[in-house]
C-alpha cells in the first residue's frame, strides 16, 4: 500500500474513468489530485506538487504529449501514460517526451497499481542510493565507485552517483530518475557490455510492459546529455547484437 503522503495526479478527460482511478488509488492510500485538462494539471504539478502521474494522451485542448514535455523539466515525478493509442510510434513519442512507463487501454487496474508501486520502489534522485540494490545478475555488479570521470576530447564529464549529479565544466546537466538509474548501472559496469534485457531488469525492475525498445529510447535521450555528437556516440556506445557499453576514456 502507498503512504498517505504519496500524491498522485490523474490527468484524464473521461470523467468516469478518472473517478474510478481516484477511488482505487485512494483505497490504496494515495492522495489523489484530478485534472481533466492539461493546463489545470500543469498548475497542480507546480503547486502543491506531485509524486507520481497518470496521464492520458488524447485530451481536449493541449494533448498529453505536450503536457509531458512541459511538465518534465520542472519535476522528477515518474509519469505513467494510460492511453488507447497502442502504436509503436505513440509509445516511443511518449517516452521521448519524458514518460517513464506506458499502459494501453483497456487496462486491468491491478496492472496500473503494480506499475505505480514499481516506480515508488525506485530511489529518488535526492536519496541517490545504489540503484541495483547491490544485486549481481546477468553481468551487472553492485559497483562501489561514487564519482566517475568520463574523459572526452573537449574536457571531462563528471558523474557523481552519490550526489546524483552530472556536470561538464562545472555546469550541471539535469537527469531524470530513469536517466540517473540507467547511467548509474552503466557506470558501475563501465567497459562491459550490458544487454537490453539486463538493463530492463535493473533499471526498470521489470516494471515496464516488457518491450526492450524502452531501453533504446532512454539511451538516445541520455546520449543527448552525454555526447557532443549523439549521432556518433563515443561514450555510450552500441555493441551491435549485444547491447550497450559505457566507455570511460
Amino acid at each position: 500500500m502507498a503512504l498517505m503522503t504519496t500524491r498522485v495526479l490523474v490527468l484524464e478527460d473521461d470523467d468516469g474513468l478518472r473517478a474510478s482511478l481516484r477511488l482505487v488509488l485512494e483505497n490504496d492510500g494515495y492522495d489523489v489530485l484530478e485534472a481533466a485538462e492539461a493546463e489545470q494539471a500543469l498548475r497542480l504539478v507546480q503547486d502543491p506538487g506531485v509524486d507520481l502521474m497518470l496521464v492520458d494522451l488524447m485530451l481536449g485542448g493541449v494533448d498529453g504529449f505536450t503536457f509531458i514535455r512541459r511538465a518534465r523539466p520542472g519535476t522528477e515525478a515518474p509519469i505513467v501514460v494510460i492511453s488507447a493509442r497502442d502504436g509503436v510510434e505513440d509509445i516511443v513519442a511518449a517516452l521521448e517526451a519524458g514518460a517513464d512507463d506506458y499502459v494501453t487501454k483497456p487496462f486491468d487496474v491491478a496492472e496500473v497499481r503494480a506499475r505505480l508501486l514499481a516506480l515508488l520502489r525506485r530511489p529518488s534522485l535526492s536519496s541517490a542510493g545504489t540503484p541495483t540494490n547491490g544485486r549481481a545478475h546477468d553481468g551487472v555488479g553492485s559497483g562501489g565507485q561514487d564519482v566517475f570521470v568520463l574523459d572526452q576530447d573537449d574536457g571531462p564529464l563528471v558523474f557523481d552517483r552519490g550526489a546524483a549529479q552530472l556536470s561538464r565544466g562545472g555546469r550541471e546537466i539535469h537527469l531524470t530518475i530513469t536517466e540517473y538509474r540507467l547511467l548509474s548501472v552503466m557506470a558501475e559496469n563501465a567497459g562491459r557490455v550490458l544487454s537490453r534485457s539486463s538493463l530492463l531488469e535493473h533499471v526498470w525492475e521489470q516494471g515496464f510492459f516488457g518491450d526492450e525498445r524502452i531501453v533504446d529510447v532512454h539511451v538516445r535521450r541520455l546520449r543527448k546529455k552525454l555526447e557532443r555528437d549523439p549521432s556518433a556516440p563515443r561514450t555510450l556506445v552500441t555493441v551491435r547484437g549485444l547491447g550497450y557499453r559505457l566507455d570511460t576514456r
